[in-house]
């Protein structure tokens, strides 16, 4: 039999983009609901398989010691792995910086203002215990030079007991912990045994990239809404890219990466891809749906092919992912700042009135940070998108009367590059400077302070400390303006079954209903439709007058008659 040239092309393809989601998939499974090793409250689980790393690091003599610090496990990692750090340095997950090419906007973590808790600046070392590094306590200045202070162990830990402290500019928990210690996941702290956590190294798994990125915004899916710890064992239902049963896939068979700067990002996002499958031997970069599935994922029937001519305009996930926030893990919709700083018999409290579907109750007030709503299964919010989302800056001017766009979605139904996509939209209510109307920072961590929010409940110290502390100009009067901030939804793909059907959209009520710049059939008529309806109604009313007439005359004996 003879093969053609084109289809070993597409063999030669599939495999190559098949590969790395086959080879790393098949090295790890699903988190059992077990830690390794001893138990400890609130460790996260370790990957129960044997590791396919070529080598053992346990037998390493130089992880064959007592570490005393993170800092130290990481000089014995450069021994071997000489660039790593600088690999490390050189990327966004270190330097939280990051100007946007399209819109020129100097963005990153240590810049932006968000609808969560604001800001990081004058909150540094408890915003930066999620960074992938020791000991950067004011983003003011430049993330740490010395290459010590990259923490290897963030991303490459495998023994499932290691963890970063919530409030010590990335450092671990070590023993003695102090009483009531918490962990960036909001678990009580343990003593992390750093040199089991150098021994066990090896790829990344979920939890790795989980710990930081399932807690943002203060807990479990507070921020993303598609990413929660559902997916350390999702079922197909919740993520049929993650399931154990379906492709097993960890974080970084899509977000694969090259000298460890990572693909996928929230500030320069790839709104479509009009590449494609890549061409043989060459690498896949680039964490889009088109770099596996191809531009044109259906398949060659009729109605595969009407789906296909919908991939220049709408974005794999619009359909794929028709609600986020599943698995049992709910999303915080709403947060309103304004409302913080309120006691009973002079103590803060809190209230718990919402228990998502896994049974766990969650806040719905706290003195320190206001009141929240949450949701599971949340329908997205659709809007075009070309990749750029144009942030609010703090010298940026507002209108306090209307809703303040926190991250403005840029795109249009006339842009080739634009995809219709969805998004969660966060309704937040945060403080702003009433004369300069400007947002402001906020400090509202600092234990051993007399301003941050959290020991105080004093709005006016908080918000003149933080922007002090940022240089900022600032009047002194301060009010609170209702925000939106969105997140594009990525996440959580519903088995093929699940997709958004036709209806869906197709109706007059349907889901893309509200996007500007759309007509789409079975949704209404449009004008140049209502214009020639009018006119067939105008001719058959015309007819049917005709018709009446001819009755009438003909029953007054006027009619044509034969003599």
């Amino acid at each position: 039999m003879r093969i053609s040239k084109r289809r070993v092309a597409l063999i030669i393809m599939a495999v190559l983009a098949g590969g790395p989601c086959l080879g790393q998939s098949g090295g790890e499974t699903a988190a059992p609901t077990e830690p390794a090793g001893a138990a400890q409250p609130g460790v996260s689980p370790a990957m129960s398989v044997a590791s396919a790393s070529t080598a053992d690091h346990s037998k390493f003599k130089i992880l064959q010691q007592s570490f005393a610090s993170g800092p130290e496990v990481t000089e014995a990692c450069l021994t071997c792995h000489t660039e790593a750090s600088d690999q490390v340095m050189h990327s966004l997950h270190w330097n939280w910086d990051y100007t946007q090419p399209g819109t020129g906007q100097k963005l990153g973590k240590a810049s932006v203002i968000n609808s969560f808790c604001g800001n990081v600046s004058s909150n540094d070392a408890r915003c930066t215990s999620c960074h992938a590094g020791y000991g950067w306590d004011d983003v003011r200045q430049p993330a740490p030079s010395n290459p010590a202070q990259v923490d290897c162990l963030a991303c490459h830990d495998r023994s499932g007991q290691y963890t970063k402290a919530d409030n010590m500019a990335g450092h671990p928990p070590l023993d003695p912990v102090p009483a009531g210690a918490k962990t960036i996941t909001g678990a009580d702290a343990w003593p992390v045994d750093l040199t089991r956590a150098a021994q066990s190294v090896g790829l990344p798994g979920r939890d790795n990239c989980g710990n930081c990125h399932f807690n943002g915004g203060g807990g479990d899916n507070v921020k993303h809404g598609d990413l929660s710890s559902a997916l350390l064992n999702p079922s197909r239902a919740t993520d049929v890219h993650m399931a154990s049963d379906g492709l097993n896939f960890t974080c970084d068979t899509c977000h694969v990466s090259d000298q460890h700067k990572v693909a996928g990002s929230r500030y320069d996002v790839l709104a479509h891809d009009d590449k494609g499958l890549p061409a043989p031997g060459m690498r896949r970069d680039v964490a889009t749906c088109e770099s596996c599935h191809s531009a044109k994922p259906h398949p060659a029937t009729l109605i595969g092919l009407k789906l296909n001519d919908h991939a220049d305009r709408i974005a794999c996930q619009t359909c794929h992912i028709p609600e986020f926030a599943r698995g049992g893990v709910a999303t915080k919709t709403v947060w309103d700042w304004s409302t913080a700083g309120r006691l009973k018999d002079g103590k803060p409290f809190s209230l718990h009135d919402f228990t998502q579907s896994d049974g766990k109750e969650l806040h719905t007030y706290l003195s320190t940070k206001g009141d929240f709503e949450w949701a599971e299964n949340v329908v997205p919010v659709y809007a075009w998108f070309d990749g750029q989302l144009r942030y609010t800056s703090r010298e940026d001017v507002i209108d306090p009367s209307a809703v303040v766009e926190i991250n403005r979605i840029e795109g249009a139904p006339d842009d080739p590059g634009s995809r219709i996509w969805p998004f969660k939209r966060m309704e937040g209510r945060q403080a702003y400077d009433t004369v300069l109307n400007r947002l402001v920072h906020t400090q509202v961590w600092g234990p051993t302070t007399d301003t941050a929010f959290w020991t105080n409940f004093d709005w006016a110290k908080s918000i003149q400390a933080a922007m002090d502390h940022a240089g900022a100009e600032y009047s002194g009067q301060f009010g609170f303006v209702d925000t939106h901030m969105y997140w594009p939804i990525t996440h959580m793909v519903a088995p093929a079954s699940e997709a958004l059907d036709c209806q869906s959209c197709h109706a007059a009520e349907g889901r893309l209903a509200n996007v500007a710049g759309l007509y789409m059939p079975g949704t209404g008529t449009p004008l140049g439709g209502r214009i020639g309806l009018a006119l067939l109604l105008a001719a058959l009313a015309g007819v049917g007058l005709h018709g009446a007439l001819r009755l009438i005359r003909k029953d007054d004996g006027k009619g044509c008659q034969n003599d």
